[in-house]
């Protein structure tokens, strides 16, 4: 393993981060702060409770969740397209480095921006609620696999996209939709059965459960599915990541 690649890939990638630190960081804030807003003030104010937790209390996971998603996928995707448009890649492919080092080297800033982002993000739901977290081991493993699994998926949307316009398609016209559908914002219990049924189908489900039963020792599904299910979406991303770079697919042409 060059360690040495790895290591000059993730501070590259972390360098471009902090340039705009500033902007990356303040405007998850100012998003978390009109959710809040939104729906801690003006919807919290017509529902007293969630299963024992005040509503403002009971979003800040889904509010983690939907900002680590998206923020992870577009740094990813991001980070292995602008080789791809400048046309880098190919100095990157001709290396004697593995694509095991290129994805951890990508895939690792990736993960460790949005797991900054996702703290920040928890840090400023603390000034609006009182938030005590049951599984404090749990909610940072839950956190870390689910900044690594996305970034994987933003790596696979990076290589993908042919435009700028299509990193876009997946976060905005698939991902957003399926974390506020998959109970972010409500608990599952609270559809009529036939709902709660279809919802199950969206794997975000899985995900947002798995990290608000360590918040508040609460979820939808049991929690050993939902260690399940993120850990067959991480294997499932290794997966096409080994046979886009087996294959040369989006990257030699």
């Amino acid at each position: 393993m060059n360690f040495h690649a790895i290591k000059a890939i993730y501070l590259f990638e972390m360098a471009r981060f902090f340039r705009t630190a500033g902007q990356s960081l303040l405007s998850p804030v100012i998003s978390t702060s009109l959710y809040f807003i939104v729906f801690g003030a003006a919807i919290g104010s017509r529902i007293d409770q969630v299963e024992g937790v005040s509503y403002g209390t009971f979003i800040v996971p889904g509010l983690v969740m939907l900002t680590v998603m998206t923020q992870a996928i577009s740094n990813a995707s991001f980070g292995i397209y602008f080789p791809k448009f400048v046309g880098t890649i190919y100095e990157l492919l001709s290396a004697p480095v593995s694509f095991l080092e290129i994805v951890a080297g990508y895939v690792g800033a990736a993960a460790t921006k949005a797991l900054l982002i996702g703290i920040v993000i928890l840090a400023t739901s603390t000034l609006f609620v009182d938030l005590k977290i049951q599984h404090p081991v749990a909610m940072v493993s839950f956190l870390i696999l689910t900044c690594f699994s996305f970034s994987l998926l933003g790596f696979i949307l990076g290589i993908w996209a042919r435009n700028f316009e299509q990193l876009q398609v997946v976060p905005l016209l698939i991902i957003t939709p399926l974390v506020f559908l998959g109970g972010s914002f409500y608990s599952i219990s609270m559809l009529p059965p036939v709902w709660q049924n279809i919802a199950m189908l969206n794997p975000v489900v899985y995900l947002v459960s798995g990290f608000r039963w360590s918040f508040f020792g609460l979820s939808d599904v049991p929690v050993s599915i939902s260690l399940i299910a993120i850990f067959g979406f991480t294997v499932l991303c290794l997966a096409v990541i080994g046979w886009i770079f087996k294959t040369g697919w989006r990257l030699r042409s």
